[in-house]
This record gives structure tokens, sequence and C-alpha cells, in this order.
């Protein structure tokens, strides 16, 4: 388990995961509120150029970059209110995924196994405040993955 002290830490992460993000890629965030799940995608978001914070896609469910505003199209995506597996075909992310890097918050609510080519990070808060994270890295990532 790797441990982020702060929201800078967090922030450092997401840039770094910047430097190596592709279209086609999904990065999977999974924890609970507070966690640290969008600290990491502004970081990698500022990173890609987004010059004003990202704001947590929550109600929107789907918040898309494009570029000149960043480098490549990035889809930020909350899960937390989807109910039904049904609701998130209706969002056209299989579609948009082959040119677009993909992000999405709460990937648990369409179930691990759709997410299965994802850089899956799990985040759990710390008694120390500190942030635990895990990852889940998939073939996909492992010539890519060396961030931490």
């Amino acid at each position: 388990m790797i441990a982020l002290r702060s929201t800078g830490e967090a922030l450092a992460l997401g840039a770094k995961l910047a430097g190596v993000v592709r279209p086609g890629d999904i990065i999977a965030l999974s924890g609970p509120l507070g966690a640290g799940k969008t600290s990491i995608v502004r970081g990698l978001l500022a990173a890609l150029g987004l010059e004003e914070e990202a704001p947590s896609p929550s109600f929107a469910i789907v918040q898309p970059y494009d570029p000149p505003e960043v480098r490549l199209p990035v889809l930020h995506v909350d899960l937390y209110r989807i109910e039904d597996a049904s609701e998130v075909e209706e969002l056209g992310l299989e579609d948009a995924q082959a040119d677009s890097l993909l992000i999405v918050e709460w990937p648990e609510r369409l179930g691990e196994e759709h997410w299965a080519d994802a850089l899956w990070f799990s985040l759990k808060p710390m008694p120390d405040g500190a942030r635990g994270l895990t990852v889940r890295v998939p073939a996909a990532w492992k010539d890519r993955w060396s961030l931490t």
C-alpha cells in the first residue's frame, strides 16, 4: 500500500499519470466519499493542460474535456448516482473510449468485471489522515506503470 499524505501528493500522482496516458486507456478510482479520487483526477487534468480546476462530475455524471483545453480527449465519469448498469449504456462510454481517456470514479457501481483493462486505484482514508492507495495494474499498463 502506498500512502498519499496530502492533497499535494494526490495531485502529483495525477500529474505523473498524465505523462503516460493515451486514448483508449481506462483509469478506475474507487473509495469512499472524501478519499481523494477527484484530487488525483484534478492533478492529471491540470498536467494535460486544463487551466481551471476540474469540477467533480457527480451531478453531470460525465464531464468531457477536449483539445485544445487538454492534450487528448478525456471523459471524467462519476457513477456514484448510477442505480442500474443499463443507465451506463445510455452514456455511450464504450464508443467514446476508443479515442478518449476514460477516468471513472465509483467504477464498482457497474461491477469490477466491466473494467478488466483499467488501471484500478483503491483509496482508503487512514487514521493518521493519509490516504492508503492500492493499485491493480492490468497487462495493458505493465510497461507504463512505474509511477510509485
